[in-house]
């Protein structure tokens, strides 16, 4: 597992010196082969994006195998809606992944009000959700995916978010890799923050 200062080193190279970090020339490519014969890219998640960010959060909403999605209706639940309803507030922060040119899924970040959200920690902290194509799961792009969500949280100045997830979700494990540490539970959840300064 990268420590917290490989994860800092990381971000340092993919923003260049206006950050501290290396020169543009030393960035990583906007591209990442994933596997054998996947290229993976990735382009901003924006208000044009509502439907599939709905769809993402629907996919988001994990719960132990077998069970299946949840219902489409689990959407009209405040406590659900919240996290993706009139995307593209000027606090929002989001990624979308790419293969061949489709978009594949999305990792996104909001911050809401006092005591609102299952992740909630504090008033300067966004909530991360991240959800990826049921056929393009289990097939390593769900940590580049979150290391980009990361790096785009860094340049809109945030200090570190959070998450939650179930305890038997082993997505648990890449998160610890991208640099979470569970902090705590809510409501059966592992509450993670991962500090991104």
């Amino acid at each position: 597992m990268p420590s917290a200062a490989a994860f800092r080193a990381w971000l340092d190279v993919r923003e260049g010196p206006l950050r501290g970090g290396t020169s543009p020339s030393r960035r990583p490519p906007e591209t990442l082969i994933v596997g054998p014969h996947a290229v993976l890219h990735f382009r901003a998640l924006t208000s044009n994006d509502q439907d599939k960010l709905w769809h993402w959060l629907h996919v988001a909403l994990w719960d132990p195998p077998p069970a299946p999605l949840r219902p489409l209706e689990v959407l009209m639940n405040p406590g659900v809606r919240i996290y993706a309803e009139q995307w593209g507030r000027s606090t929002d922060v989001g990624i979308v992944a790419m293969v061949d040119d489709a978009d594949i899924g999305a990792c996104w970040l909001r911050l809401l009000p006092e005591g609102v959200g299952l992740g909630y920690v504090d008033a300067n902290t966004p909530q991360l959700g991240i959800a990826l194509d049921l056929s393009f799961q289990h097939k390593g792009f769900g940590q580049p995916l979150m290391l980009e969500g990361l790096a785009a949280a860094r340049r809109a100045c945030y200090k570190q978010v959070s998450l939650t997830v179930h305890p038997e979700n082993r997505a648990q494990y890449m998160y610890e890799k991208c640099g979470f540490k569970k902090v705590g539970l809510r409501n059966g959840y592992h509450l993670m923050v991962a500090n991104i300064a």
